[in-house]
């Protein structure tokens, strides 16, 4: 997946709105105004952060350590950094994307 389809797949997902609030190189996804997806724009190498649970954060980062990384710039238990460098399909990606949308918007909703 490379930024645009990435950022189409984020847009399908039901009220989502994107915006630049921490400046125009880091492109946020949220929904009911919480932040599930932060893409930045100023990187060689496409990568992306996401909300996670943090049980699901650390097997993830342990079966894919080239490819899941603890959050850059983000609480580390929550978030994780993802790499788009072709070890995860495209399918792993838009479930970690999912996955963060469905947990933001949970919590959204109390």
């Amino acid at each position: 997946m490379n930024v645009e389809e990435i950022r189409n797949f984020a847009l399908s997902l039901n009220h989502v709105i994107e915006s630049f609030p921490f400046g125009e190189s880091v492109l946020v996804f949220k929904t009911n105004n919480k932040i599930f997806l932060l893409l930045p724009l100023d990187v060689l190498e496409t990568q992306f952060n996401v909300k996670c649970d943090p049980e699901i954060a650390i097997e993830l980062r342990e079966r894919y350590p080239e490819s899941v990384l603890p959050g850059y710039h983000m609480n580390k238990k929550h978030w994780n950094t993802i790499m788009v460098d072709g070890r995860l399909t495209t399918l792993q990606l838009k479930s970690m994307i999912s996955d963060s949308y469905l947990l933001v918007s949970k919590k959204s909703k109390h």
